[in-house]
């Protein structure tokens, strides 16, 4: 019973402030894609062939619990390989570095070595007991998104979601401590606190520092995107060590690289019992195949997945049986 009640709640909360950022953010989205000259509409391929004469595949199903079960063990296994050369999350320290009070919370600046030669910077936000009662809670894994916003990061927790596109009110951090959760959120390698620290040093800004990541991770046998997923699992351990935190009860979310961070999280560990993620679904192979691969920044691409014969959909299969709840549109 528990259990149901979490997933209500989170929904109830989680689930419509993603409702919310969909309804600002999607219609935006729509009309730019619509007025892109650059957009081109799916091309038929009647050989079966994309760019580069590679051959399109389809993610064959499993035909039984066991057949299934063997094949979420390999998937996972291949996805962490071609992640790169990135040694298994642990349990980070985390140091606090400030504390500040608000109405019915605490936000507590954090921040942990992720045993790769960089400092990881998080805003964790804590409801206070109802009742004066101590109780574990559930937790809420935030990702932020991209948006070409690289100096921003973490703070979109505590900022009006995605002003941009009009919204003035919804501050998904606070709408979330509200409904009970612990929250916290990371800045991802190159964003936030994060943002000039790359191999250049702050010589250089934004796609320069997020490109510079990309090819020093490569060098090194590594991918930019195995090491921001790296670092929220790192930020997972630390929820699930936490005394305040039930690990039955923790879910991961967030909107548009937000989103695949999430559904990349859930897919790698299991401890991730829910997803919500907003945006971002797209099928790597359609996206080739509609010639929008630049519609997606560099680090979302990872050097032999298709060739591996994994598309989106057999990452965020190995979720279930787990709630995965998404928005896209």
């Amino acid at each position: 019973m528990q259990g149901v009640v979490f997933w209500q709640r989170l929904f109830s909360a989680a689930v419509s402030a993603a409702i919310a950022a969909v309804l600002v953010a999607g219609s935006a989205g729509r009309t730019k894609a619509m007025d892109d000259d650059r957009t081109v509409p799916p091309q038929d391929s009647p050989d079966g062939l994309l760019f580069g004469g590679f051959k399109t595949f389809r993610v064959p199903l499993p035909q039984s619990a066991a057949e299934w079960r063997k094949t979420q063990l390999q998937l996972r296994a291949k996805l962490w390989k071609l992640l790169g050369d990135v040694p298994p999350p642990f349990a980070p320290r985390v140091e606090t570095i400030e504390r500040r009070r608000h109405s019915g919370f605490e936000e507590q600046r954090i921040r942990f070595a992720n045993g790769l030669g960089d400092s990881v910077y998080g805003c964790l936000l804590i409801p206070d007991s109802r009742d004066g009662v101590a109780a574990r809670r559930p937790a809420v894994l935030y990702h932020h998104y991209h948006g070409g916003k690289y100096e921003q990061g973490k703070e979109e927790l505590l900022r009006p979601a995605f002003a941009e596109f009009g919204n003035e009110t919804l501050v998904t951090g606070p709408a979330l401590v509200q409904e009970g959760y612990i929250v916290l959120a990371i800045d991802a390698y190159g964003f936030g606190e994060r943002h000039q620290r790359g191999p250049t040093g702050s010589r250089d800004r934004g796609q320069a520092v997020e490109a510079a990541l990309f090819k020093t991770f490569a060098w090194q046998g590594r991918t930019l995107w195995g090491m921001i997923v790296h670092d929220d699992l790192l930020a997972l351990n630390y929820l699930l060590s936490r005394d305040d935190v039930d690990p039955a009860r923790v879910a991961a979310m967030g909107m548009s690289m937000g989103a695949t961070r999430s559904w990349w999280a859930a897919a790698l560990d299991e401890r991730i019992r829910c997803t919500v993620s907003v945006a971002c679904l797209t099928r790597y192979q359609d996206l080739l195949a509609a010639g929008n691969v630049n519609f997606h920044g560099i680090y979302y691409f990872v050097p032999g997945v298709l060739k591996e014969q994994i598309d989106t959909e057999a990452i965020c299969g190995l979720i279930a049986l787990r709630a995965h709840l998404t928005l896209s549109g």
